[in-house]
């Protein structure tokens, strides 16, 4: 996810500042990490550096000043063009579940253990995002949703490579006999 022009898209509301803007990202799209706010900061810096930010305002006081940033017109056509454009369909081909399978194939380990232990963890995640979609909001049953979605693929995904090990250790044992 690109977090500039994420916070492009929230400035497009309202001009907003970097502390405003760091919590309103978190609540709506850092469900597991949030941002940080020197990473707020900088990319801050970067888009008014590039031109798709500026500051319209400055609040001195005890501590560091506070600076109010607005989208400029730039980039508003930043963020429309980013966000027309699909991402490419093999972004979300790689995902840690898979590399960790792999490599416990290549090392010898069990990757069925891998894949008993996520099914699990994802199991348990969309009990609890099950529970959360009765009391959320149109924003936040978006988020549950597409993160259902996801956990329901790879739950899919898991059990497909279970049926396939277990097939793969019945066939290796047959060829083992006398």
């Amino acid at each position: 996810m690109s977090i500039s022009r994420t916070l492009l898209g929230l400035l497009e509301n309202e001009p907003s500042y970097g502390y405003t803007l760091k919590h309103r990202y978190d609540e709506l799209f850092a469900r597991t990490k949030t941002l940080a706010f020197g990473q707020v900061y900088a990319t801050l810096g970067r888009l008014e550096r590039d031109g798709y930010a500026e500051v319209v305002g400055v609040e001195t006081g005890e501590g560091p000043e506070r600076r109010r940033y607005a989208i400029t017109t730039e980039g508003v056509a930043e963020l429309d063009t980013w966000i027309r454009t699909p991402e490419p369909a093999t972004a979300f081909a790689q995902s840690t579940l898979f590399v960790k399978t792999t490599l416990a194939l290549l090392s010898g380990r069990p990757p069925r253990e891998v894949l008993d232990a996520q099914r699990g963890v994802h199991l348990a995640r969309m009990r609890e995002l099950t529970k959360a979609r009765t009391r959320a909001d149109d924003i936040d049953r978006l988020a549950v949703d597409y993160e259902i979605a996801h956990l329901d693929a790879d739950l899919r995904w898991i059990e497909e490579a279970s049926e396939r090990l277990e097939h793969r250790d019945r066939a290796k044992n047959k060829g083992n006999r006398p």
